[in-house]
């Protein structure tokens, strides 16, 4: 029996509407029902389709971001104004058109220390977000894209122990096989306790990592993801015959 839900579109535009009507009802839910929102974003091509979305659709259904926080999946380890920058990407493509509250906007601070940056992170995730029976923090939603090695967040293949065993919500990496090199990312387990996670998947090249991330015994990081949690949700462009 599988465990993940795969949603699967004829294009990365309606990938991105779909992905974006989704999240907004889940911010009207919490909305409704008094609560946060805790988010974790991340960067790359399709997330500037699925932001622009959010920003066309948010403003045509008068969706409310007061009770909406921001965190990431991963950062790099450069400063806010770098192109690089997945806070800048999300800045100027979703906050600035939204005019969203500065103090609900929790970025990995990438220009810090990186062990600095972690230990901040977590403490202000911590801040915001309820705690599993694990000590481990409780986001309402970590939205993930997938390279074509099939990693996820700053999770990359053939990590080694410090990584596949981080206990804490974020870690520093310090040798990525995709420049830069250093950077922050939430840890497996931060990204397992998390009520929903959705992985945003675009792009005839990854259909081979999608393919193996979806067998039992996959063993890309998005294969680690969807194995060590239950209803992981993929939104693909890519045909299923090729799954």
């Amino acid at each position: 029996m599988q465990n993940f839900e795969l949603l699967s579109f004829a294009s990365a535009d309606e990938l991105a509407r779909a992905a974006a009507s989704a999240w907004l009802d889940e911010i009207a839910a919490a909305n409704r029902a008094g609560k946060p929102h805790c988010v974790a974003l991340s960067g790359g091509r399709i997330t500037q389709k699925f932001f622009a979305a959010t920003v066309e659709q948010a403003k045509t259904r008068a969706v409310s971001f007061e009770r909406v926080h921001f965190f990431w999946a991963d950062e790099r380890c450069v400063p806010p104004t770098d192109p690089e920058s997945n806070f800048k990407l999300a800045n100027e493509l979703l906050f600035a058109p939204l005019n969203i509250s500065a103090e609900k906007i929790h970025r990995l601070r990438g220009e810090d220390s990186p062990s600095v940056a972690v230990k901040n992170a977590e403490a202000e995730l911590c801040r915001i977000a309820p705690q599993n029976q694990n000590h481990q923090p409780v986001l309402d939603l970590v939205l993930l894209g997938m390279g074509e090695d099939g990693h996820v967040a700053s999770l990359f293949p053939n990590a080694g122990p410090e990584v596949l065993n981080c206990a804490v919500p974020f870690l520093a990496v310090e040798n990525s096989p995709k420049p830069p090199p250093r950077r922050i990312s939430l840890s497996y387990p931060a990204i397992a306790a998390a009520r929903q996670v959705w992985a945003l998947v675009s792009g005839a090249g990854k259909a081979d990592a999608l393919r193996e991330s979806l067998s039992p015994d996959g063993q890309t990081p998005l294969a680690r993801v969807i194995q060590s949690r239950t209803g992981t949700k993929m939104f693909s462009d890519l045909p299923k015959s090729d799954l």
